[in-house]
């Protein structure tokens, strides 16, 4: 039945209000006596490890996984899940050498790095591109997901889902980044179980169907029998989804790029550590790399599930569009229907903790960003803390208001997800380059970094559509590919720049860099030795 029960509502309703009130408890216990910019922005050192770790998730998982990743692992398997395996290992290496600069630095926004390492024009450009990026692809794909997924359990139509939501969002975001970091801790717990309720239950109906009795555990070798194709991590060219995620090039090629300027150079993700002491901000990503080998278990899975279950003549039509069109994204809405009532609400709660912890997390940023690099920048030098609060603010319910009117338009996608990776990559290559050039290379000057930063764009774009341009003259890279050869493409050419003019001295400030801020604790060892004995285990029975 597509709709939700009685029991359901209770069960979203005890959560919405568990995360309002808690939310309220929040703001009124840590409030100081005036909100500063720091304390409203970065929460200025309030965060534990654990609500660090746990805001990094929220952020981070959304309606694009729950629906996003089931979608894909309909579509072409378990091998989606590198993003969040890479992601783990990725954490590391941010936790060590990224995490360090930037707290020894106090650097607070990632513009604020460039502007200080480079120049303003600089700064001001990615700023653009971040505000640009965060309104136009974050955000409506989260809304248009999450909307997606709302509308197909409940009678609640696609346009009030987008409103709900929007609302939803701004109440948490408004309440600044302590009530966003704690509320998190809540939002990540409720995702976490209603997503391993989901699997579980996804299992047993896949059990049943074989005649297992419910047995999750006959359910999983079930999957690996009746879908061989959807475990293998490694595609050949020979795959049909190759584009998508092509060989090696997810351990040693693109994916880098990808996880190193999504969790190392990205305002809504960095932010949450920013504002701690370095001991506590690496336990905090250690914590969330944990999390993230949870990640495919609640996302990737209930898609093969649907793939098994629709390969052998079961929910035909369900997983159709309006249109008669099989749309892999409808995998986790179709499973979400099949729950009893009561647990189809736990279910429902944590993709709505999912949408509204992601949501929040990237309009902070947005409002951080254009708070503290443009308008105090440009419009306001002297602008008081409470001017920049309240800018930021407006800049909150502004965003969250352009992303509602542009959502609609995504209605025509297949796999967001992949849409989403795609086109946030056309900028991730010069990110990237910027910030390592300006971290570990003092000759590289502002020219050179200007130069990568208005280049990322263009490469890309060149990359993707030249083969079309010329009717299949030029090679069709697979687009994690493209991200790798427009990367070399940019710190060649701020190489070359940088050397150009032998004499002249880098602008912009030096980043202190001492070897002890690279030191880290045996546990923090331990732990990332754990974390990679994982990954290795994984991928060599997955490869």
């Amino acid at each position: 039945m597509n709709k939700l029960q009685l029991a359901d509502y209770i069960v979203f309703f005890i959560y919405f209000v568990a995360i309002a009130g808690y939310g309220y408890y929040i703001y009124h216990r840590k409030k100081a006596t005036s909100t500063s910019a720091k304390e409203f922005f970065l929460a200025e050192g309030s965060l534990t490890w654990w609500a660090i770790g746990a805001s990094l998730i929220a952020s981070n998982i959304s309606a694009e996984h729950f629906i996003g990743m089931s979608g894909s692992g309909f579509a072409l398997g378990l091998a989606i899940s590198t993003y969040e395996w890479m992601a783990a290992a990725t954490l590391i290496i941010v936790a060590v050498f990224f995490i360090p600069l930037y707290l020894k630095n106090k650097i607070y926004t990632m513009p604020q790095f460039l502007s200080r390492r480079y120049n303003d024009k600089v700064s001001t450009i990615m700023a653009v591109f971040w505000l640009l990026v965060y309104v136009f692809v974050n955000l409506t794909s989260i809304i248009y997901l999450g909307a997606l997924a709302i509308t197909s359990i409940t009678p609640i139509s696609f346009e009030w889902c987008i409103a709900g939501l929007c609302i939803f969002a701004l109440v948490v975001t408004l309440g600044g980044m302590k009530v966003i970091g704690y509320t998190d801790v809540v939002q990540v717990l409720v995702l976490i179980v209603g997503g391993l309720i989901t699997t579980y239950l996804a299992l047993s109906l896949l059990a049943d169907k074989f005649g297992y009795d419910g047995d999750i555990w006959k359910g999983l070798g079930v999957l690996r029998k009746e879908a061989p194709t959807h475990f293998h991590m490694i595609f050949d060219k020979s795959n049909a989804y190759y584009k998508d995620l092509p060989g090696l090039s997810v351990l040693i090629g693109g994916m880098w790029i990808n996880n190193l300027a999504y969790w190392g150079c990205n305002q809504y993700i960095t932010q949450r550590a920013l504002g701690a002491d370095l001991k506590t901000a690496r336990k905090g990503i250690l914590f969330a790399a944990f999390l993230k080998l949870l990640v495919p278990v609640i996302a990737v899975l209930p898609g093969i599930v649907m793939y098994v279950l629709h390969k052998n003549g079961m929910f035909q039509e369900e997983m159709k569009n309006a249109a008669g069109v099989l749309k892999p994204d409808q995998a986790y809405p179709t499973l979400m229907n099949l729950l009893p009532a009561g647990l189809k609400g736990v279910a429902f709660a944590a993709l709505t903790a999912a949408i509204v912890a992601s949501l929040a997390g990237k309009a902070n940023s947005i409002s951080t960003i254009f708070s503290l690099d443009i308008y105090k920048k440009f419009f306001n030098k002297n602008a008081t803390e409470k001017q920049l609060v309240i800018v930021g603010k407006w800049a909150v319910v502004i965003a969250m208001l352009l992303a509602a009117l542009v959502t609609p338009a995504l209605k025509s996608l297949d796999q967001a997800y992949q849409f989403i990776q795609e086109y946030v990559g056309f900028i991730s290559p010069g990110v990237l380059a910027i910030f390592l050039m300006g971290f570990f290379w003092k000759r590289t000057t502002a020219a050179a970094a200007l130069t990568g930063t208005l280049l990322t764009i263009p490469i890309s774009t060149i990359l993707k559509f030249l083969p079309v341009w010329t009717n299949g003259a030029f090679p069709d890279y697979p687009f994690l590919d493209r991200m790798t050869i427009t990367f070399v493409l940019i710190v060649a050419i701020m190489i070359v720049i940088s050397l150009s003019k032998p004499k002249a001295t880098p602008t912009g400030e030096e980043i202190e860099i001492d070897t002890s801020m690279f030191r880290v604790s045996p546990g923090f060892v331990v732990g990332s030795v754990i974390i990679c004995g994982i990954l290795t285990a994984l991928y060599t029975v997955f490869w």
